[in-house]
């Protein structure tokens, strides 16, 4: 009889554990980058790259470049980039059973009430970002489509200075607003006027065939090392110049002329304090740089003529 009831007992616990199992998220959370799901893997003694990988179908390449090679400890947070799109809610197991134990009339007020409270299009998204070892804040700028300047409004970021481990909020930002078109040229008879401006001075108040007007700025450039600005290609950052314009660049000691791209803004620090424009290697190489601190002029396209 006491057979009959251990041997009972014994399966009734594997049944338990069999089910319990079943039901433990591979999972802490996720994160969502430009609408891709982002799976936050807590590790545990066993796993190392290859077996998450296994774990998500993602390749172990993909998620030690996206983890920047970091080694795995016990109880770190390791981020799983996927293909999947993110949602922005995502049930737990918990409620994924429950849901599928119920009627099929009695589901669709939950569908209902999932489409109520999607953002609308008014309303900021906001990600929750985990901070890696070296990143920066150009880098994370660049990485979600947005600026430096708006993350470190959202955040009440007070220094540049990042750790790893940082949670960090990023807001996804409107789509730049169209440019005005240049302020069209008024003609009477058979003379060209400019409204309110002298006519001696109307070449340098119109704007080019593109809506752009020529910005001439003379002052201190000096060149920096930062990971993210590849050093081998001709990047500067710049204060007001537009992102992605092209910017010319000469050195008067040199009498060397070298074009750049524009990819970021500076953000002021010992280093770059009273420079008008911060250069890669490349760039001061280009122009006969043999200082750190050089004297440059520089000449861009703007939509403004202030």
């Amino acid at each position: 009889m006491n057979f009959k009831l251990l041997l009972s007992l014994s399966f009734f616990l594997t049944i338990s554990a069999a089910l319990f199992a079943g039901s433990v998220l591979d999972s802490v959370g996720y994160e969502n980058l430009n609408g891709k799901k982002v799976v936050l893997h807590k590790a545990d003694p066993k796993d190392n790259y290859f077996s998450i990988g296994r774990r998500y179908n993602v390749k172990p390449a993909t998620i030690i470049q996206f983890n920047n090679n970091a080694v795995i400890k016990i109880g770190d947070i390791i981020k799983v980039p996927t293909e999947q799109p993110f949602l922005q809610s995502s049930p737990n197991a918990t409620q994924v059973q429950q849901q599928n134990k119920l009627p099929v009339q009695q589901q669709a007020p939950v569908v209902q009430q999932q489409s109520i409270q999607k953002p609308t299009s008014t309303t900021p998204v906001l990600t929750e970002y985990k901070v890696s070892a070296g990143e920066t804040l150009f880098s994370i700028a660049k990485r979600f489509n947005t600026t430096v300047e708006d993350i470190t409004a959202v955040n009440g970021l007070t220094s540049t200075n990042l750790t790893a481990g940082q949670i960090l909020k990023i807001r996804d930002l409107p789509p730049p607003a169209p440019v005005a078109p240049p302020r069209p040229i008024v003609k009477r008879d058979s003379t060209t006027m400019v409204s309110a401006q002298d006519s001696s001075n109307a070449s340098r108040f119109t704007a080019n065939k593109f809506g752009l007007f020529e910005k001439n700025e003379k002052g201190v450039a000096t060149w920096i090392e930062d990971t993210s600005l590849d050093p081998t290609k001709k990047l500067v950052l710049h204060r007001t110049a537009p992102i992605g314009a092209i910017v010319k660049i000469t050195n008067p000691m040199t009498n060397r002329t070298t074009y750049a791209k524009v990819v970021g803004r500076i953000y002021d620090n010992e280093s770059t304090k009273d420079v008008i424009i911060v250069m890669t290697k490349n760039v001061a190489e280009s122009i006969g740089a043999l200082d750190k601190r050089i004297h440059v002029s520089i000449t861009y396209g703007s939509p403004t003529n202030e």
